[in-house]
C-alpha cells in the first residue's frame, strides 16, 4: 500500500515544493491549506505527471475541521507540520498582541490541532512521522521578531516535548529549522503587502535559501530508515551564519 503524506500550507513557498517532492518519492500526498484554488490547481498537476495528489482546504486553526479532516483520512503515514507564518517587524513594546495571538494559534495551535487529530493513525500504521518546519528564530532571538520568536520558540517545545513522549512507539518525529528563506510570500505577508520592502529583506544576499532547497531536507529527513530519526535541522544559506550575521554585497560589486 502507498504510504500518505500530510503537507500543511501545500499552496505555496515551501509546502508546495515538499507536496511535489514527496509525491515524487511516490507518496499519496494530501495537500491541505486555505486557499482550494491553489490547492487543486497544485493536485491537478501532479495527477497529469502520474502521482497520486488530493487537495484538502484546511484552517489548521479550526479544531473541528481538523478533527473532519482527519476522520475523512483513512490512513497517514507521515504529517508535515508546515503551515505557519509571521506578522509585523514590532517591537516588544509597540507590538499588537492581536498579531502574537494570530502566529502563536497558527504556529502552535495549528501543528498542536494537526498532530493530536492524526497521532491516532500515525501510531496504528507502525511506522509514522511528525515533521515540524519551525524556523531558526525558535532557537535565537532577534530584535523585532518577539512575536514570531515566541511562537516558533513553541513549536520547536512541541517537537522536543512530543518525541520525548512519543518514545516507544513507532512515530519519529522530526524539526526542520531553516534560516533565510526566500519565497514568493513569506516577506511580503509579513510586511503587510509592502513588496518594496519585502524585497529589501533579502537586498544584496548572494543565493537565500530557496522553497526546493528547505524541501529537499524535508523529504531527505522523512525518507530516511524507519529506525532513523533527524531530531533537528537547522538548514541556512552560505551567506547567513547567524540570525544576526548575514553577508550582503553592496551594488557595485555585483
Amino acid at each position: 500500500m502507498t504510504a500518505t503524506a500530510v503537507v500543511t500550507g501545500a499552496s505555496s513557498g515551501i509546502g508546495a515544493a515538499t507536496a511535489r517532492g514527496l509525491a515524487e518519492r511516490g507518496y499519496t500526498v494530501v495537500l491541505v491549506a486555505r486557499r482550494v484554488d491553489r490547492i487543486r490547481a497544485l493536485a491537478e498537476e501532479l495527477v497529469e505527471e502520474g502521482h497520486d495528489a488530493r487537495p484538502y482546504a484546511l484552517d489548521v486553526t479550526d479544531r473541528a475541521a481538523v478533527d473532519a479532516f482527519a476522520e475523512s483520512l483513512p490512513a497517514c503515514d507521515v504529517l508535515v507540520n508546515n503551515a505557519g507564518g509571521a506578522i509585523g517587524v514590532d517591537t516588544v513594546a509597540t507590538a499588537d498582541p492581536a498579531d502574537w495571538r494570530a502566529m502563536y494559534e497558527l504556529n502552535v495551535i495549528g501543528v498542536l490541532n494537526m498532530t493530536q487529530a492524526l497521532l491516532p493513525k500515525l501510531i496504528a500504521g507502525g511506522d509514522g512521522t511528525v515533521l515540524i518546519v519551525s524556523s531558526t528564530a525558535g532557537h535565537v532571538v532577534y530584535e523585532g521578531g518577539g512575536g514570531y520568536v515566541a511562537a516558533k520558540h513553541g513549536a520547536h517545545t512541541l517537537a522536543a516535548t512530543l518525541r520525548l513522549e512519543l518514545c516507544g512507539e513507532p512515530v519519529r518525529v522530526v524539526e526542520i529549522a531553516p534560516g533565510m528563506v526566500k519565497t514568493e510570500e513569506f516577506s511580503l505577508n509579513r510586511l503587510h503587502g509592502d513588496a518594496e520592502a519585502a524585497e529589501a529583506v533579502y537586498a544584496g544576499v548572494p543565493d537565500p535559501l530557496s522553497a526546493e532547497d528547505v524541501a529537499d531536507t524535508v523529504v531527505w529527513a522523512v525518507t530516511r530508515p524507519s529506525h532513523v530519526n533527524i531530531d533537528l535541522m537547522v538548514v541556512r544559506p552560505r551567506a547567513q551564519a547567524a540570525q544576526h550575521k548575514v553577508h550582503r554585497i553592496a551594488p557595485d560589486e555585483g
